[in-house]
């Protein structure tokens, strides 16, 4: 059985507080119930309403909204709610009987060139997985019903799928003027459809759930962590926008060496060995003086 996790999310606006998940609670669905009347279908959101100074509840992917009456500060009392919702989801509490009406929110796909000219990102409006994935066969998507659908295409070569959007890379038997629409098409219906995008336990069968991405971080040395650090916060996001992904494989303090494997859009992208040597290297290098020397990457 998954084991849920809750964060607690500040939003622009100070009386609605997003709880996060690690896992999805929702099949790309939204509800939004403004009383406990309403909330009739969703016994979660009942439960919130029980709470005197909630005020509206929105349910949606992988996290709970929750608006709230101004007779109490969120600083009071989040961390109470959080753990209610914790205890309700791994008591197996139901969040959304199948009776209950989801609020219609358009899915909306766009297609986005990369670095890579063989792989193109096709990014949706919602969130569609907690943790990222990539497949280079159908025999090693079995975990994801989306990139085994996508593999039946005859010019999908892999498929990298990451928060809120999916990288595929292509064979060169097809151009990309003449399949991107199928494919974006595809995609937009298939999240819109509610279908699972990976399955439930595809992150843990993996060891990509929170808990064990954080399990093995502590067991790191404190080079290898800061390595990570300096990655996530300066290096991922950059190679994000472009369909891609950097992850961290070994530190050898012996040799100073830094092995990463490139993912995505970055597997195999021409630029990606300046990219690795000139910028990530350097980065690392200026960062981590008398540490790293050398970093060298494998693709995914």
């Amino acid at each position: 059985m998954n084991t849920f996790k809750v964060s607690v999310q500040e939003t622009s606006n100070n009386n609605i507080i997003k709880f996060e998940l690690n896992e999805f609670i929702t099949k790309h669905q939204s509800f939004e119930f403004n009383n406990i009347d309403e909330a009739k279908a969703s016994p979660l959101a009942q439960q919130l309403f029980y709470l005197p100074f909630v005020k509206k509840v929105y349910i949606s992917g992988n996290f709970i909204a929750v608006e709230r009456y101004s007779i109490v500060e969120w600083s009071d009392v989040q961390d109470e709610v959080a753990e209610q919702i914790e205890t309700y989801l791994n008591d197996g509490g139901i969040v959304i009987e199948e009776t209950a009406q989801a609020k219609k929110v358009p899915v909306t796909v766009y297609a986005e060139s990369t670095p890579n000219p063989s792989v193109m990102k096709f990014v949706a409006n919602k969130k569609i997985v907690t943790a990222l994935f990539e497949f280079t066969s159908i025999d090693e998507a079995k975990l994801s019903p989306l990139a085994t659908e996508l593999f039946h295409f005859p010019f999908v070569k892999s498929v990298f799928i990451d928060e809120n959007y999916v990288s595929i890379t292509k064979f060169d038997m097809a151009e990309w003027q003449d399949i991107t629409i199928e494919l974006r098409e595809f995609i937009r219906s298939y999240i819109e459809n509610g279908k699972d995008v990976v399955l439930p336990n595809a992150a843990e069968t993996l060891k990509k759930s929170t808990t064990q991405l954080d399990s093995h971080y502590e067991s790191l040395d404190d080079t290898s962590k800061e390595i990570i650090n300096i990655l996530e916060e300066y290096v991922k996001p950059a190679v994000a926008s472009d369909g891609g992904n950097i992850q961290f494989i070994s530190y050898d303090a012996n040799t100073k060496n830094v092995s990463v494997m490139l993912q995505g859009a970055c597997s195999g992208c021409p630029s990606s060995t300046y990219t690795l040597k000139s910028g990530i290297e350097n980065m690392l290098k200026e960062m981590l003086k008398g540490k790293v020397e050398t970093v060298e990457a494998i693709n995914g």
